[in-house]
């Protein structure tokens, strides 16, 4: 189904799209790709939004900042000192988070809006980065397919083809909280509601990367054990994570399951998996009005945060002649009885 969901200030439409199958909805709007809403049933069946949002496109344009449910790219994550080498050449990128470039600049992929195409129980999404926006090389051909299977578990697939070397590291920024979010009430009842504190996490990764103030990475990858950031046997998330955790599978062919999120309140589960070899987890502390600290927990499959500029990392290099190509499945299920059965 397609709607008018509303119109920008030059006069562009934006529309919102609704998948539902095997008892998930999800809404979709054209403006930035974004992930309007996710709807499940909890232990009792009772159907409700799992993702924080905005019921209009004003809330969305007013509050850009938390990048709520949007596509981001080219480059997700932060890029030290906005620039990097490639090919001999240093490219000077939008500086839009102190003197770094965050989640492609300044009117990245969140910013745009895009094309979009029925497919079988989903949406194609594309649009086209000419070659120097927000500083970055190469005209890229980007598309995004939002898919329901049989299970009701959502898929984002990303692919993308460049004319010169560039380089790219997409994702989706939803942030969830499965007790459910009344997200889609925007600025007023229910908008502040429903801290996400209380979820339990577990997460395949036995590394992470240490940041600098500045969130940018600090030295090599570290081990988990005996800290606070070691997410392997299932546990309350807490707060103050705003980190990449460095997946144990690697890059991978097909996605593999890499994390669960449980609201004990619910019943609801939310299980992650991916191609990608990193997540960042984003407890969202400082997200702000209307939401409350706290109010949903991001989880962003993703190459590494600077990568360009990190040669021991993971690649996020496309050239001419190849196809970027990422897969993340969000999948929904439901635990009956508090002791998780």
């Amino acid at each position: 189904m397609n709607e008018l969901f509303g119109t920008l200030s030059d006069g562009t439409p934006v529309h919102r799209w609704t998948l539902e199958r095997a008892g998930t909805r999800v809404r979709v709007l054209s403006y930035g790709g974004i992930v309007q809403a996710v709807e499940v049933p909890d232990r009792e069946g009772r159907s409700g939004n799992v993702v924080l949002g905005f019921s209009g496109l004003d809330g969305y344009l007013a509050h850009p900042g938390p990048y709520l449910g949007a596509l981001v790219g080219r480059y997700a994550n932060r890029i030290a000192g906005a620039r990097f080498p490639l090919d001999g050449r240093v490219h000077t990128l939008a500086a839009n988070n102190g003197p770094n470039s965050l989640h492609g600049g300044e009117r990245g992929f969140d910013k745009r809006v895009w094309d979009v195409t029925p497919v079988p129980h989903g949406l194609r999404l594309t649009l086209v980065s000419a070659d120097g926006e927000e500083g970055f090389p190469g005209r890229l051909e980007m598309s995004v397919t939002y898919t329901l299977d049989e299970r009701g578990a959502l898929g984002i697939a990303y692919e993308a083809v460049t004319d010169a070397p560039t380089v790219v590291n997409p994702t989706n920024h939803s942030y969830w909280n499965l007790a459910g979010t009344g997200s889609g009430a925007g600025p007023g009842p229910g908008a502040r509601s429903g801290g996400a504190g209380g979820h339990e996490l577990r997460l395949a990764a036995s590394r992470f990367t240490p940041v600098d103030a500045d969130l940018i990475p600090a030295g090599d990858h570290r081990d988990v054990t005996g800290t606070r950031f070691d997410f392997r046997e299932a546990r309350g998330t807490g707060t103050g994570y705003d980190h990449n955790y460095v997946l144990d599978k690697g890059v991978t062919p097909a996605p593999v399951e890499v994390a669960e999120l449980y609201a004990p309140a619910s019943g609801r589960v939310l299980t992650v998996a991916t191609t990608e070899p990193g997540m960042q987890l984003y407890t969202a502390d400082h997200i702000g009005e209307p939401f409350a600290p706290g109010a949903g927990i991001a989880l962003e499959t993703q190459h590494f945060p600077d990568s360009p500029n990190r040669p021991g990392f993971p690649s996020t290099v496309l050239r001419p002649g190849e196809t970027f190509r990422s897969e993340t499945v969000y999948g929904f299920a439901v635990r009956r009885g508090p002791s998780g059965t």
